[in-house]
């Protein structure tokens, strides 16, 4: 794994940092929660700062190279809207494409949605 010097990594509600002053970064244990999941230590802070984003999230945005950083973001958006569509099909046409074509929307959103969960 290598850094990607000079990119922008968000860590929530508008707060970033430069890749290449994160110096550690580390998951919160107690008192963790919304607005509160991981310590982010920059070089030249005296605390860290705290994300709202998880720890496996920041640090593939640390080391993903821009281009790709950017597909990811874009693929994510398209997930999301797959499940926002597939959450929105009436009942009548989950049933139907359960019978028919043996896809389980509910279970199909349900991993989609914790995917999505896994990489903010």
């Amino acid at each position: 794994m290598r850094i990607q010097p000079g990119q922008l990594v968000p860590l929530g509600y508008g707060k970033y940092v430069r890749s290449d002053d994160v110096t550690a970064v580390d998951p919160i244990v107690e008192d963790r929660g919304p607005g509160r999941r991981t310590y982010v230590w920059a070089r030249g802070v005296a605390e860290p700062l705290i994300a709202s984003r998880s720890e496996a999230a920041i640090v593939d945005d640390l080391v993903t190279p821009a281009e790709e950083a950017q597909r990811m973001r874009q693929l994510r958006s398209m997930l999301t809207r797959v499940v926002r569509e597939l959450e929105a099909a009436p009942p009548m046409l989950r049933r139907l494409l359960a019978d028919e074509a043996g896809l389980d929307v509910a279970a199909l959103t349900d991993e989609a949605r914790r995917m999505l969960d896994h990489n903010t």
